[in-house]
């Protein structure tokens, strides 16, 4: 919550705890993320952390879903092939495919508050 207060805006008191994702290694750094999710209210104004976020994407899940692709990227000179979403020019790829791969497999029955299914481990208190 500190780091999602700090780098986009998002007042802790305005975020509802839904549970956890399994931790996510990044290849490059490897660092381990340990994603949350939470409901929050629409409409937010968000303040990004210039040195931190170039952007939030506010995106439908449906559209996430029908954007997921395999992708052909190069980086530092290698080439590689690997999963991604494209939701209209926006490219998501890397750690942050793998956390919302993730949160896609748990979207399950259970509905949500604003009528989106899912179902996740309990946030720790």
């Amino acid at each position: 919550m500190r780091e999602a207060e700090e780098e986009i805006g998002l007042p802790r008191s305005r975020v509802s705890m839904l549970g956890e994702l399994p931790p996510t290694s990044t290849f490059a750094t490897n660092y381990l993320i340990h994603p949350y999710v939470g409901v929050i209210p629409a409409g937010l104004a968000w303040q990004l952390s210039a040195k931190e976020v170039d952007a939030v994407l506010e995106l439908p899940v449906g559209a996430l879903r029908s954007g997921r692709t395999r992708r052909r990227l190069e980086r530092r000179g290698i080439s590689f092939e690997t999963d991604a979403y494209v939701v209209d020019e926006n490219l998501i790829w890397g750690a942050t495919a793998r956390i919302l791969e993730h949160l896609l497999e748990r979207l399950e029955t259970t509905a949500a508050p604003g009528g989106e299914p899912f179902a996740l481990r309990s946030a720790p208190p």
